[in-house]
This record gives structure tokens, sequence and C-alpha cells, in this order.
């Protein structure tokens, strides 16, 4: 069984070593959804995986407090913050404190995303 839960976050960031004229050049902002997925034996005493409660509080700690309204290309560690950078930076936070993740997608407004599950 797999469970998910979705979050969200605004930040800006800027993409270096485009080409003059690329809109992601300069610096812009987005509202990105993540989706949490992870596995687990359910509880036998309440029947879940995880409380939704506890997950919302560790997805926030280790990562979107230090993403949420803030300039990305100032995150220590993800270097250019592209989709992928953000999703395989969220990723390396969050595997050490949810052995059950199984993967993660960022999406970066309505129509376009990264899905990443540890390959």
């Amino acid at each position: 069984m797999e469970i998910f839960r979705d979050f969200t976050f605004d930040a800006a960031h800027a993409i270096e070593g485009l080409p003059d004229g690329h809109k992601c050049k300069n610096m812009h902002g987005h509202t990105y959804r993540l989706t949490v997925y992870l596995t687990g034996g359910l509880d036998p005493k309440i029947g879940w995986i995880l409380d939704f409660a506890d997950l919302k509080k560790l997805v926030w700690a280790a990562c979107l407090d230090h993403l949420d309204h803030k300039n990305l290309n100032e995150v220590e560690d993800m270097g250019s913050p592209t989709c992928e950078n953000i999703t395989l930076w969220i990723w390396n936070r969050l595997k050490p404190e949810l052995p059950g993740l199984t993967r993660i997608t960022v999406r970066e407004g309505e129509n376009s995303g990264c899905t990443y599950n540890g390959d």
C-alpha cells in the first residue's frame, strides 16, 4: 500500500547559463507542488501507515522551511535550482527520515515537473 501527501510552497529562482532572452534566466517565482509517496505496514491498532499530521511536520522541518518564500539560488547544496535539482535536494533530505519513501514529484506550476524514485 502506498500513501501520499501534497504540499505547496512558493519560491523564486533564476537559472544561470541560459541564453539571453530566455525567460528562466531572470529571477522569477513559482508556486511549487510537492507530492511525497511512501509505503509501509499498517499499524494494526490504528490502521494507518503514518499519521498525515506527522508527515506534514517532518516534510516542513526537513525541507519546506528551507524553501518556502526563499530565493532558491541561495539554498545550500542545491546547485542550479532547476526542477530536477530541487527534486534531488528534497529527496536527499527526506529519505533518511522516511525509510518507506518511494518517490516524490515536484511540480513547477501546473504543467511541468519532475518525479524521482531514488534511481
